[in-house]
């Protein structure tokens, strides 16, 4: 059953906590919800028979969590400032950070805001240009608002990794998802991390166009997935071998 954290602005953030130590946060991508990115892919089993706990949110404006229909309400660090909410709910001084897509970007504002929350970062599906930039707010948000099934249209093209998920996810808050995508595009993120990171993408994956230099600038361990696309990676068992010992590795820093 959801817990939920209320932020500074009035949000309702919903996440599950899961048995296990250590427990990992996982932060999904755009248009989705926590359990569908990391329950349905086998993430939070792969933690468990680890012998590790899990953090499962939605982020503002997905799955159980409320959201503004204000581009205002979103950005990389406020949604950093609502991870780090529910940390504080947790009583989690320090966890070890697992991110999709979207996420990512979530997660990365987290480990440069508060780095002493994040031990170790993975993150996946991203690469030097943020998408929502890159295909245009408005194309986006068109597919988003106007009526009518978007996928007939955007099935092929590239943006449709990015709303691929629309289908599956419960209950969108379709007002919301677009106040996100102007949001998020409306405040790019620098690729940096001060913490130890890996980045996992798809090797057949085009919305991580320059995943050799935003490793570089992360300062990240890249690792590519064969075969996989946006979605695909989620559930790959590869990305799974490479991040679980990645974050069980003691950390230097």
């Amino acid at each position: 059953m959801a817990a939920f954290v209320q932020t500074a602005d009035g949000q309702r953030i919903a996440y599950e906590r899961t048995a296990g130590e250590h427990p990992v946060l996982l932060v999904h991508g755009f248009a989705t919800t926590g359990a569908l990115t990391w329950e349905a892919t086998g993430w939070v089993r792969a933690l468990a028979e680890a012998g590790r706990g899990a953090i499962v949110v939605d982020l503002r404006g997905h799955g159980q969590s409320s959201g503004p229909h204000d581009a205002d309400g979103y950005s990389p660090s406020i949604l950093a400032g609502d991870l780090l909410a529910v940390l504080d709910a947790e009583g989690l001084g320090q966890v070890d950070v697992i991110a999709y897509s979207m996420g990512s970007y979530a997660a990365i504002a987290l480990a440069q805001g508060a780095p002493e929350c994040v031990r170790r970062l993975v993150v996946g599906g991203i690469g030097t240009e943020e998408q929502f930039s890159r295909w245009g707010v408005d194309v986006v948000r068109a597919e988003l608002l106007e009526p009518g099934d978007p996928w007939t249209e955007v099935a092929d093209s590239p943006i449709g990794p990015l709303l691929a998920s629309l289908r599956q996810a419960p209950g969108l808050d379709r007002e919301a998802l677009a106040a996100c995508v102007s949001g998020m595009a409306s405040h790019p993120l620098a690729l940096y991390s001060p913490v130890p990171t890996m980045l996992v993408v798809g090797e057949a994956d085009p919305v991580t166009q320059g995943r050799d230099e935003a490793a570089r600038m992360l300062g990240a361990e890249l690792v590519v997935v064969p075969k996989r696309n946006h979605v695909t990676t989620l559930s790959a068992r590869a990305f799974k071998q490479a991040a679980l010992p990645f974050l069980d590795a003691v950390s230097s820093s």
